[in-house]
């Protein structure tokens, strides 16, 4: 599949890197003025993607379907069209339904299972001109942090192939960070994009829940599931953004400082528990940010804030599941049952899901305790937060995405955090709080540590201010330094 132009493999491989460095909306430019091809650059993204084939981040990519589909976005380009995403393929996590392409929400029984119909975000993209570059590897059934699946396997992290990638949109993030492709769309209940983001070094943006459209992707919890988009940098996120939901794009400030904002952290909630590395790199941050000019002052969510997020987000996570699952299954006609889901899933997801996700599980969450969180808890998160955003007036909560950087594969399943041996779930404690209500979340790239791991910084915002949260990431970016692969 290499250009046939090239004179030597070493001139191939340049020309791949060359291309697949390209952000989503240069690489869309490009197209549409005619400096690449959609053929060419496809090509090139395949070469670079059987190259990378070890790191796992695609269950399926149909090759000659992928170049057709570019000659068409040639033919279409020839003949007049200035669509925003012409001919640039993007990534899709296999837990959205696609057209012709089989979706297998990362288990061993659907492997074969090809939808008649797209889900919305994807008809979204295609729509605006984007291919299907192909089905990204995932947890199965979204349910996990860590980037494993026991049928299609672990996902690895691009920056140490011994690292995880973080889940449960594995393979989405990895892509992105590999050069795969320029973005892909992933999930989102209680960091599925924002941990992997964060581990592998690219912008993860998770939406207010409810704004991107969910129909047609296979869901955890109607109360804290959302679509979202992996990129290389913020204006790309921003792109999709407009694409999927018709919102026009926000303008640009045009400043390159941060004169003005007011942003917030709770220290007490968000470093209590996190590897020194990461601690230091996010008072970096901050400094730097205070350096260009914000004003950051810090906030106290209370001294059960932490937990009343963690009961309450994941008692409705699990409660849901069952039911969110059994009826998306049933409106899709995916041949399959929650019942026969459960005993195919690896041994300690079946477990976990026989102690939480059954009604009769010794871990299960009551009826009331259901009701409690929905009705009295969310609220009471809501209005701490609501302090930080009208009583201080801050434009966004900021943390560390993660606790710490990525873990190694070999130890995924109880991480060391701060010296500390924990759960792998701790690795959502920071990402947990925005999906506990639903805010808009967003992880930047922010450094490195001292063993070269990327760092992620996260912006959480108010419900409803997501163009307003991407402007002012996209300013951040700008003071910590724009990802120099987007370029």
């Amino acid at each position: 599949m290499a250009d046939t132009t090239a004179t030597s493999p070493t001139a191939a491989s340049r020309k791949t890197t060359d291309l697949s460095s390209l952000g989503l909306a240069i690489a869309a430019e490009a197209i549409r003025n005619g400096d690449i091809t959609s053929e060419g650059y496809a090509r090139a993204l395949l070469q670079r993607a059987g190259m990378l084939a070890e790191l796992n981040t695609f269950i399926t990519i149909d090759e000659a379907a992928v170049l057709a589909a570019a000659r068409d976005a040639d033919k279409a380009r020839a003949a007049g069209s200035a669509a925003l995403l012409l001919g640039v393929p993007l990534g899709v996590k296999d837990s959205y339904l696609t057209q012709g392409l089989p979706t297998s929400l990362g288990l061993d029984s659907l492997a074969h299972f090809v939808p008649r119909e797209d889900a919305d975000a994807v008809s979204a993209i295609k729509g605006a001109g984007a291919l299907v570059f192909g089905k990204n590897n995932l947890v199965e059934m979204s349910y996990g942090l860590t980037g494993h699946n026991a049928r299609y396997g672990q996902v690895r992290n691009p920056h140490a192939w011994d690292r995880v990638s973080g889940g449960s949109s594995s393979g989405s993030a990895a892509s992105v960070a590999a050069g795969i492709v320029p973005a892909a769309l992933g999930g989102d209940t209680v960091g599925s994009i924002r941990v992997p983001a964060s581990f592998c070094g690219v912008v993860g943006f998770k939406p207010t829940t409810g704004r991107w459209p969910r129909k047609g992707v296979a869901p955890i919890s109607h109360t804290l599931d959302t679509t979202g988009v992996f990129a290389r940098n913020v204006e790309d996120c921003l792109l999709v953004d407009q694409i999927v939901t018709g919102e026009q794009d926000a303008k640009s400030s045009g400043r390159d400082d941060l004169r003005g904002v007011r942003l917030a952290f709770a220290p007490r909630q968000f470093l209590d528990l996190v590897d020194a590395d990461v601690e230091t790199g996010f008072r970096n941050v901050v400094r730097q940010l205070q350096d260009a000019g914000a004003e950051i002052v810090e906030v106290d969510l209370g001294d059960d804030f932490n937990a009343l997020i963690q009961t309450a987000t994941w008692g409705i996570f699990a409660h849901e599941t069952m039911g969110a699952i059994s009826d998306f299954l049933r409106r899709h006609d995916i041949p399959t049952t929650f019942e026969a889901i459960h005993e195919g899933l690896k041994p300690q997801l079946r477990q976990a899901w026989g102690h939480i996700v059954l009604p009769d599980g010794a871990g299960a969450t009551s009826a009331e305790a259901y009701q409690t969180a929905l009705s009295v808890t969310r609220p009471e998160i809501q209005q701490r937060l609501n302090a930080a955003f009208v009583s201080e007036g801050a434009l966004a909560l900021l943390q560390p995405t993660t606790p710490c950087t990525a873990p190694l594969i070999e130890e995924q399943a109880t991480v060391r955090i701060a010296g500390q041996e924990v759960s792998y779930l701790a690795l959502a404690n920071h990402t947990v709080s925005a999906s506990s209500v639903g805010l808009p979340g967003i992880s930047l790239p922010c450094g490195l540590s001292r063993a070269g791991l990327p760092i992620g910084l996260e912006l959480d915002a108010a419900l409803g201010s997501d163009r307003a949260l991407l402007n002012l990431a996209r300013r951040i970016e700008g003071v910590l330094g724009a990802n120099s692969t987007a370029s």
